[in-house]
């Protein structure tokens, strides 16, 4: 089984575990355009550097490996949140997350969460790099709090 494979398959679990009710369609009604606003942004952005990849991809994993997990508090900012940690100062792509959801704000304001952005743009910077799409189960809560002291068990990343 290819590495990409294996780290998909990761992905789509830790997204499911930690949410426990998630499902896939779950803006099918109120924000049906989502995946495919994700996916543009995504792809854009990856075309004009593909670097970014990784870095989404990474993003997404900082955000699942902390205390309260996959709640998009990586992507908050302040003195002292997660961004600032050791762990995730090198991370980079945070302008992908940012560009879907500005896009998304436009189409259905207030409707979609950061951390099911970010769960979909790791998905669809996997593709590119020559991994398989899997389905994302959605619903996520975004976090209000956001701590660089969550990430301390991060250290051997």
């Amino acid at each position: 089984m290819k590495v990409s494979t294996l780290m998909c398959l990761l992905l789509a679990t830790l997204a499911t575990m930690t949410q426990g009710q998630t499902r896939v369609g779950f803006y099918s009604t109120t924000c049906p355009r989502v995946e495919t606003i994700v996916r543009n942004a995504v792809q854009t952005a990856v075309r004009a550097d593909p670097t970014l990849a990784a870095g989404v991809l990474r993003i997404f994993f900082h955000d699942c490996f902390v205390v309260k997990g996959c709640d998009g508090s990586v992507l908050l900012d302040g003195p002292s949140s997660e961004k600032t940690a050791p762990p995730n100062v090198p991370l980079r792509g945070f302008e992908v997350i940012d560009a879907a959801k500005s896009q998304l704000e436009t189409a259905c304001p207030g409707v979609v969460s950061c951390a099911d952005i970010a769960a979909l743009a790791a998905r669809d910077a996997v593709v590119p790099a020559g991994g398989t799409s899997w389905q994302v189960p959605l619903g996520c809560r975004d976090g209000l709090v956001s701590q660089a002291s969550d990430t301390c068990k991060l250290t051997w990343l």
